[in-house]
């Protein structure tokens, strides 16, 4: 046992230390401590990114629900990008933290590069076809003349240049799997920083800022972005990261892009069915008007802003169960998991009991018109009930995929979100006539479902034998 896992050390003293961003082998260190100096920069990091979205709504709100209702249609079309970047990012967590259990940093940083590469290339391309027909899948989406008029730009901006958020998703998971979170942190922190800073002055037009309205939330959140991927690339190329990659590192390799392909096409899948069960939401919601689809956009964003973070502590668990699979210590894996989904649900339990109570007010900071405040409070109540159990969920999943068995989360939310919250808002919302209310319902209920089936397949262990 090394002298750094024999010695005990306080909570605070392991939250200085993960924010400073020391070198520790997390496949020794005692797991209460390992889980913190992971989940601290990873928690905060996943809080930046959730402050991508509040952000821009706090400011484009301004402009009316309309101008809202873009930010959301457009959005829920980006998870689909979301949906491709972080299937890849999926298994880039997987293959780093595994060669970097097994010690191997020379192969880590092969694997890194041929990450890079496949992920520019995939996102050069997504962003070139989607950039162009923008105002076609406005219309697609449901969107009136008027509406896309109004939307197009933004949208254009958003989808054709996906390359940033694309790439920030990748670098930060490769970071994240040989364990140096706090490089994805303060990368996170960097982009956010200039996108509050920049979002209003593109908006409105303040200072030497032209006026672009809705399309200046666009225009600030991809340069923030776009200086927060250069920070990632300097932090790559050798600057105090584990993961050293060099230009040979880029040469393209048959053998590794295939294994990474085949771990992010079931993770792609997994994201896919995901976040287009949330395309078909909007889809529904869409009938019943803009103010409808405005609230729960605004509802939305705040919960993301809570789930994000939340993913901090998941991921912290994904890196262990990888890098100690690749030391061969499989029961030290599964009790990982055990000590993040324990902090996850204490977490977001204390923050949905909030939500609950804080409904309302929270809202206001968003809009003041009545009837989007009152599908906004009424959304945010009732996704918030059950907080604790995605909490358990997105742990269990995170296990899976930081395993490598990234099959098991795509049938799972395919089996929960598609087949289920789908069909189950539409019933709700049409043939009962809850309106709204009946696709505010069914996510809950989607979750829930979602995580009591991890735990078991968790608890049969399956995932413990897969290789990588």
């Amino acid at each position: 046992m090394s002298e750094e896992a024999s010695q005990p050390v306080s909570f605070w003293r392991s939250v200085r230390q993960s924010l400073r961003g020391e070198e520790h082998d997390y496949t020794s260190l005692p797991l209460n401590r390992a889980v913190i100096l992971l989940a601290v920069p990873m928690v905060l990091e996943m809080i930046m990114e959730s402050l991508f979205p509040v952000a821009d709504v706090f400011w484009v709100s301004r402009l009316g629900k309309e101008a809202v209702a873009v930010v959301g249609i457009t959005e829920s079309i980006m998870t689909l990008i979301y949906a491709v970047a972080i299937g890849i990012s999926i298994a880039a967590t997987a293959i780093v933290s595994r060669r970097i259990g097994e010690k191997q940093p020379e192969l880590a940083a092969q694997a890194a590069g041929q990450i890079v590469l496949l992920g520019v290339l995939v996102s050069a391309g997504i962003g070139i076809v989607l950039g162009i027909f923008a105002p076609d899948i406005l219309r697609f989406m449901g969107a009136g003349e008027e509406f896309v008029a109004l939307g197009s730009d933004f949208t254009r901006v958003m989808l054709g240049g996906n390359v940033t958020v694309f790439m920030i998703f990748l670098i930060n998971a490769i970071f994240r799997g040989a364990g140096d979170a706090v490089i994805a942190m303060r990368t996170l922190w960097l982009a956010n920083v200039l996108n509050i800073v920049l979002g209003p002055c593109f908006i409105f037009g303040w200072w030497i800022f032209p006026e672009m309205g809705v399309t200046g939330a666009a225009v600030a959140t991809n340069i923030g972005r776009g200086v927060g991927v250069l920070y990632q690339l300097w932090h790559l190329a050798g600057h105090h990261s584990r993961v050293k990659v060099r230009w040979c590192h880029f040469k393209p390799e048959r053998e590794i892009i295939g294994t990474v392909w085949s771990k992010s096409g079931s993770g792609i899948a997994q994201l896919l069915i995901s976040t287009t069960s949330w395309v078909g939401l909007f889809k529904i919601l869409a009938m019943f008007g803009s103010t409808a689809l405005a609230g729960y956009t605004i509802a939305i964003r705040i919960v993301t802003f809570a789930l994000m973070p939340a993913w901090g502590l998941a991921n912290a668990g994904a890196t262990l169960v990888g890098q100690n699979l690749g030391a061969g210590k499989t029961e030290r894996a599964e009790e990982a998991v055990k000590i993040a989904t324990k902090f996850n649900i204490l977490v977001l339990s204390v923050v949905g009991i909030g939500f609950v109570l804080f409904a309302g007010p929270l809202m206001h900071l968003f809009s003041s018109e009545p009837e989007v405040l009152a599908f906004g409070t009424q959304s945010l109540w009732i996704v918030s009930l059950a907080f604790p159990l995605y909490a358990a969920g997105m742990c269990f999943e995170a296990a899976f995929n930081g395993s490598g068995d990234t099959w098991t989360p795509a049938r799972l939310n395919f089996m929960c979100l598609w087949v289920g919250r789908i069909p189950i808002a539409w019933i709700l919302s049409k043939s009962l006539g809850f309106g709204p209310v009946g696709v505010f319902i069914s996510v809950p209920v989607a979750f829930s479902m979602l995580a009591i089936w991890s735990w078991f397949l968790f608890k049969r262990g399956r995932w413990k034998m897969q290789k990588v």
